[in-house]
């Protein structure tokens, strides 16, 4: 046992500590419910509140630099100045280039600016081949927002798609099985870096790597989302050579816009990565994403970058306490009931996420979530059917038991999270569970 769990295992494990930790604030109760300000949030994995230093600036820029950085007038050139200092911000975040950096309303945009480049380049630099369409690789655990894209592709016959399944073992994709996915159309590989429901960091830096080093495949574009990474671990383009790399400000307490990294310099070896736009308009962001730009939010997500660059390493330990506290209480009290999804020998996962089930006939996740009168968690599955449960497909496809994921939650921390907070979620989920089997 690591000195870690040791030190956690310290704290008690009452019932009546955590009640004593529910009760220090004023309690209200509607339905039988306790109000929101008593809740401990344990989804920062799905959105993250503003860090008041990324708020004031947010506030500050709007108030002295509301001008349009395309004007000459006095808060033009301002805003034009707070654009540049977020630009920056962000490119020292990943140790890129200001250069390197594009703007955008968020993760979905950025993807979905990368697929579309993917595919207009290989239309472009393959005149001759009209009957050859590009051919995309991903994996099967995906965010929609990569996934929805090369499957809408696929059915208006504009590409083909290969999903690389994950190993069972490591829940991670194996390296071997994107390159013998290659072909010789194929034009863009897209890994994400983390995923979003287990916390799996995937293998990107070394397909990366072994891609690179073959030349015939020097064509291959390559593109992360790196959406759950960032704010949890280091992410650096100078050890993911990358072409493309996701940036969403709502997922490390910054506001919903975000960024795109694309690889703008050439080099012996390579060539400057392509981007082509996908609106026109009045040639902001040197065209490739035009639209007056929304200064106060980009000032806001460089302030979010700066804060990362700062205190990556104090965030990521204070995340991974937290998640090890969780982790070893809940086993204190289920035993070998308890499945931690995503916990894998050959694999690392992000320091804050931690996707566990509970064994038990009646111990669906959404079903102990919605019995729990303070925890704001989820159970990861992406489904919007009101009349159909879903079991999250993420985890089937990392060869978890379907029995197991249906009972899937996933608990998220953040920065601002405290053992006190972990020791009411664990009050709660006993006390959920309990009216659960109770009725069962």
């Amino acid at each position: 046992m690591s000195d870690e769990v040791k030190e956690v295992e310290k704290r008690p494990l009452s019932g009546e500590a955590c009640e004593t930790n529910i009760t220090k604030k004023p309690r209200t109760e509607t339905n039988g419910k306790l109000n929101d300000n008593r809740c401990v949030y344990l989804d920062y994995n799905a959105t993250t509140p503003l860090d008041v230093e990324v708020l004031h600036t947010i506030s500050n820029t709007l108030q002295h630099a509301w001008g349009n950085p395309s004007s000459k007038s006095k808060p033009g050139i301002e805003a034009a100045k707070a654009v540049a200092v977020a630009r920056q911000q962000v490119s020292e975040m990943i140790q890129a280039i200001p250069n390197d950096i594009v703007f955008t309303s968020g993760g979905t945009e950025s993807n979905n600016l990368v697929l579309h480049t993917a595919l207009k380049h290989f239309q472009k630099t393959h005149p001759e081949s009209s009957d050859m369409k590009p051919h995309f690789i991903t994996s099967n655990i995906e965010h929609d927002a990569v996934k929805l894209v090369l499957e809408h592709y696929k059915e208006e016959y504009e590409a083909e798609v290969t999903y690389v399944p994950v190993s069972h073992n490591t829940g991670a994709v194996e390296v071997q099985g994107v390159l013998d996915a290659i072909k010789s159309n194929t034009c863009l590989i897209s890994i994400m870096l983390a995923n979003n429901e287990t916390g799996v960091i995937q293998p990107v830096q070394e397909i990366c790597e072994r891609v690179r080093s073959l030349p015939q495949y020097s064509s291959i574009l390559l593109h992360t989302d790196a959406a759950q990474a960032i704010g949890k671990i280091e992410v650096s383009v100078r050890s993911l050579p990358v072409d493309y790399l996701t940036i969403v400000g709502h997922k490390f307490y910054g506001p919903r816009i975000g960024a795109l990294y694309f690889r703008s310099s050439k080099t012996p070896e390579q060539a400057s990565a392509p981007l082509y736009p996908m609106f026109f308009g009045g040639g902001q962001e040197r065209n490739y994403r035009p639209g007056t730009e929304n200064t106060g939010m980009i000032a806001g997500l460089g302030k979010a970058c700066y804060l990362v660059t700062k205190n990556l390493e104090n965030y990521a330990k204070h995340m991974r306490e937290l998640r090890s506290y969780f982790e070893s209480k809940l086993r204190s009290v289920y035993g070998e009931r308890l499945h931690i999804n995503g916990k894998f020998t050959e694999s690392e996962r992000l320091p804050n996420t931690s996707n566990v089930s509970i064994e038990g006939m009646h111990l669906k996740g959404s079903d102990v979530l919605r019995n729990c009168q303070c925890t704001q968690a989820s159970v990861g599955a992406a489904c919007h059917s009101a009349t159909k449960f879903c079991v999250s497909s993420i985890l089937t496809a990392t060869g978890i038991p379907e029995h197991i994921a249906a009972n899937a939650m996933r608990f998220s921390m953040g920065r601002e999270t405290t053992m006190d907070d972990i020791d009411t979620v664990i009050f709660d989920i006993v006390k959920a569970i309990k009216a659960i089997d109770a009725h069962s």
